[in-house]
Protein backbone atom coordinates (compact mmCIF):
# COMPACT_ATOMS: atom_id res chain seq x y z
CA UNK A 1 0.00 0.00 0.00
CA UNK A 2 1.36 3.25 -0.91
CA UNK A 3 1.10 6.48 0.75
CA UNK A 4 -0.25 9.43 -1.04
CA UNK A 5 2.19 12.42 0.64
CA UNK A 6 -0.24 14.99 -1.42
CA UNK A 7 -2.99 14.34 1.13
CA UNK A 8 -4.25 14.90 4.59
CA UNK A 9 -7.29 13.28 6.48
CA UNK A 10 -8.79 16.41 7.04
CA UNK A 11 -9.36 18.39 3.25
CA UNK A 12 -10.62 21.80 3.18
CA UNK A 13 -12.36 23.71 5.05
CA UNK A 14 -16.31 24.21 4.95
CA UNK A 15 -17.58 27.28 6.82
CA UNK A 16 -20.02 26.58 9.42
CA UNK A 17 -21.38 28.46 12.86
CA UNK A 18 -19.68 27.99 15.89
CA UNK A 19 -20.36 27.36 19.41
CA UNK A 20 -17.52 28.37 21.50
CA UNK A 21 -15.56 25.66 23.49
CA UNK A 22 -12.92 26.15 25.87
CA UNK A 23 -10.04 22.83 26.53
CA UNK A 24 -6.63 22.49 27.42
CA UNK A 25 -3.81 20.75 25.77
CA UNK A 26 -0.42 19.62 26.66
CA UNK A 27 2.44 21.91 24.95
CA UNK A 28 3.17 18.62 22.58
CA UNK A 29 -0.65 18.00 21.30
CA UNK A 30 -0.47 22.06 20.58
CA UNK A 31 3.16 21.66 19.05
CA UNK A 32 2.10 19.28 16.43
CA UNK A 33 -1.36 21.01 15.62
CA UNK A 34 0.58 23.94 14.50
CA UNK A 35 2.80 21.41 12.58
CA UNK A 36 -0.91 20.20 11.00
CA UNK A 37 -1.66 23.61 10.61
CA UNK A 38 1.05 24.69 8.39
CA UNK A 39 1.25 21.62 6.54
CA UNK A 40 -2.75 22.12 5.74
CA UNK A 41 -2.48 25.30 5.08
CA UNK A 42 0.32 24.96 2.33
CA UNK A 43 -1.36 21.82 0.56
CA UNK A 44 -4.88 23.47 0.41
CA UNK A 45 -3.04 27.35 -0.10
CA UNK A 46 -5.17 29.06 2.70
CA UNK A 47 -3.90 30.40 5.98
CA UNK A 48 -4.92 28.42 8.85
CA UNK A 49 -4.12 27.77 12.51
CA UNK A 50 -4.64 25.05 15.24
CA UNK A 51 -7.65 26.37 16.70
CA UNK A 52 -9.56 26.76 13.30
CA UNK A 53 -8.56 23.29 12.76
CA UNK A 54 -9.81 21.43 15.86
CA UNK A 55 -13.48 21.48 15.07
CA UNK A 56 -13.37 19.85 11.94
CA UNK A 57 -10.48 17.29 13.04
CA UNK A 58 -13.16 16.27 16.01
CA UNK A 59 -15.78 16.17 13.48
CA UNK A 60 -13.96 13.92 11.22
CA UNK A 61 -12.84 11.87 13.84
CA UNK A 62 -16.37 11.09 14.85
CA UNK A 63 -17.72 10.51 10.99
CA UNK A 64 -15.23 7.91 11.15
CA UNK A 65 -15.78 6.08 14.39
CA UNK A 66 -17.24 2.94 13.76
CA UNK A 67 -18.31 2.08 17.36
CA UNK A 68 -19.66 5.12 17.59
CA UNK A 69 -22.05 4.58 14.80
CA UNK A 70 -22.65 1.32 15.77
CA UNK A 71 -24.02 2.00 19.24
CA UNK A 72 -26.08 5.54 17.96
CA UNK A 73 -27.86 2.85 15.71
CA UNK A 74 -28.29 0.62 18.18
CA UNK A 75 -30.08 3.14 20.24
CA UNK A 76 -32.28 4.51 17.79
CA UNK A 77 -35.55 4.68 20.19
CA UNK A 78 -32.83 6.94 22.61
CA UNK A 79 -30.33 8.70 20.56
CA UNK A 80 -27.13 9.59 22.34
CA UNK A 81 -26.60 12.95 20.99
Amino acid sequence: MSKDTNRLSLGPLPAASSVKLTITLSADLKAQLDAYADVHARLHQVPVDAVALVPHMLAAFITRDRGFKAMKTKHTTRPLV
